[in-house]
């Protein structure tokens, strides 16, 4: 696991705060202008979740989820803090929104 340092994000600045390599990759960082994400190992795909700007708890929640994106695990070498980082970078920039259907 690598923390990063405590820095002030300036706007627009994509980051990666903590992020465990293997088979059981996982992390979270922000994005940059406000909104959070998170990035885990389902079923041999990258899973990137990313929640709205200031969610109110420690855990973001299902509704919290703005965009997602999936990614297959064939061209990351999930081994590589590196790959993984580049991965995922890619993911978010790529995320798609989510619908809500009403209830």
């Amino acid at each position: 696991m690598t923390l990063a340092a405590d820095r002030d994000l300036g706007n627009r600045e994509f980051a990666i705060e903590d992020i465990t390599t293997g088979v059981h990759a996982s992390g979270f960082g922000q994005v940059g202008d406000g909104r959070t994400f998170s990035f885990h190992i389902e079923k041999h795909m990258l899973v990137v979740e990313v929640y709205r700007p200031r969610v109110s708890g420690p855990v973001p929640q299902a509704e919290d989820v703005v965009a997602l994106a999936n990614r297959k695990l064939t061209d990351i070498d999930l081994t590589d803090e590196r790959s993984v980082a580049a991965a995922v970078r890619d993911a978010v920039a790529d995320a798609q929104p989510v619908t809500r259907t009403a209830r």
